[in-house]
């Protein structure tokens, strides 16, 4: 049997619950962090609420992390060495109406690994998985709980040939890019809609420079040079509806976007030193907000819904208020990491995990800890080697027990 990890306020409150003669709950947080260095085949797993190391896992090349909506699993892209690693979190909810049970095991490192050629994009929707690989003329789609379940179920759906793109799964279908017909090496000229044989449905939508892509409520938008395409899906195939630029807005375009969490809207760049808010249901959709330095990155809070943070070149963590369209703190975080150089050169990262936005710091070996309330830094984690992506995963709720053998390892619970 695997070994429950549980903080220390969790193993407490079942040991109360224990000789409890009588129903007593409690409210408990479970959050881990999944760190990737920058140039070792590492990823690094802690407890964001008490900073302890839970587990390292060697894969095959530095990755690249992403989360599933559910939190259960963590995928690590390695392009350079052709894999797409699968880790169990080890905190898995289970929904049950009117309530959530939450169980909380060791993180592992699943045999499950998606190989290709230069894997890219990872793109999950309701539990589908779509996996891009820009060396090859076909996306992998499977569900999460096949990969769990170490099923090898996966649906392979042509995208006419090899190119940097993305692929987004629907029940029945998926919109994939399509690729530039006089270069594949340069950004795909728009998206379609293919059911899960490949097969063409409907008219494409045209999307030049297509690249970017990101889900907010039950819309999903991919960015080009001449705007957003939004794709909803009711009922049957997805539909594809295109948000043009404001003519007021100055020149540029999104590639890098983010969708808002308990609030429907994207943010993305816009430029190198500013940001664009994106309100898709407003008639006057698009607000831009400066940036004092060359942006680093950003991310949404996933429980302030009104609240993004952007990271910027001089060492600024930056709080934005969504609806104000505004910076309303900053906060210095580390030395200045200048946006000269190459692209994936270490530099932080953000994530959120319950009452803390955490911030790698590569090049010093540590992850700064703030405190979203006050937001001030309170503390610090210290990482070997190069600390880069990171990804949060975890949840809250209710601790049950009532004396008469029910098994308190049950939560009432919400995930983040």
């Amino acid at each position: 049997m695997k070994k429950r990890l549980l903080s220390a306020s969790i193993s407490a409150l079942l040991m109360g619950l224990a000789g409890a003669p009588s129903w007593a709950d409690e409210e408990v947080s479970a959050w881990r962090l999944f760190v990737a260095d920058h140039d070792k085949p590492v990823v690094n797993v802690f407890d964001a609420l008490d900073g302890d190391r839970l587990a390292s896992f060697k894969l095959h090349g530095p990755a690249n992390l992403n989360r599933s909506e559910s939190g259960a699993t963590v995928f690590a892209t390695q392009g350079s060495a052709g894999v797409v690693s699968t880790i169990a979190s080890g905190i898995a909810f289970h929904d049950h109406g009117d309530h959530a049970d939450i169980d909380i095991d060791d993180a592992t490192l699943l045999k499950r690994e998606l190989l290709g050629n230069q894997p890219g994009h990872f793109f999950e929707r309701q539990g589908k998985i779509a996996q891009w690989f820009d060396g090859e003329d076909s996306a992998k789609i499977l569900a999460e709980s096949a990969v769990l379940a170490d099923n090898k179920d996966v649906t392979k759906v042509n995208v006419v040939a090899p190119h940097h793109g993305v692929a987004v799964p629907f029940d029945n279908y998926a919109v994939v890019s399509i690729p530039n017909p006089d270069d594949g090496s340069k950004r795909p000229i728009g998206a379609r809609v293919v059911d899960l044989d490949g097969k063409k449905v409907g008219d494409d939508a045209l999307c030049p420079g297509l690249h970017g892509s990101a889900t907010s409520g039950d819309i999903v938008a991919l960015s080009c040079e001449t705007g957003l395409l939004l794709i909803n899906q009711k009922g049957g195939a997805p539909v594809i509806k295109p948000l043009p630029y404001a003519k007021s807005l100055p020149a540029g375009s999104t590639s890098t976007l983010i969708g808002g969490k308990g609030m429907q809207y994207f943010i993305g760049n816009y430029g190198p030193d500013r940001i664009i808010l994106v309100d898709p249901t407003e008639a006057d959709s698009f607000r831009l907000i400066q940036l004092p330095t060359r942006r680093v990155h950003f991310a949404v809070d996933p429980i302030r819904s009104k609240f993004a943070y952007v990271f910027t070149e001089d060492g600024k963590l930056h709080q934005i208020d969504v609806l104000k369209g505004a910076i309303t703190q900053s906060l210095r975080l580390t030395d200045p990491y200048s946006m000269d150089g190459h692209w994936n050169d270490p530099r932080p990262r953000i994530a959120v995990a319950d009452n803390k936005i955490f911030v790698t710091d590569p090049l010093n070996s540590k992850i700064a800890v703030v405190d979203a309330v006050s937001f001030k830094k309170t503390a610090e984690i210290n990482v070997d080697g190069q600390p880069f992506n990171i990804v949060a995963v975890g949840g809250s709720g209710k601790v049950h027990g009532d004396g008469h053998g029910h098994d308190a390892h049950h939560h009432e619970s919400k995930v983040q």
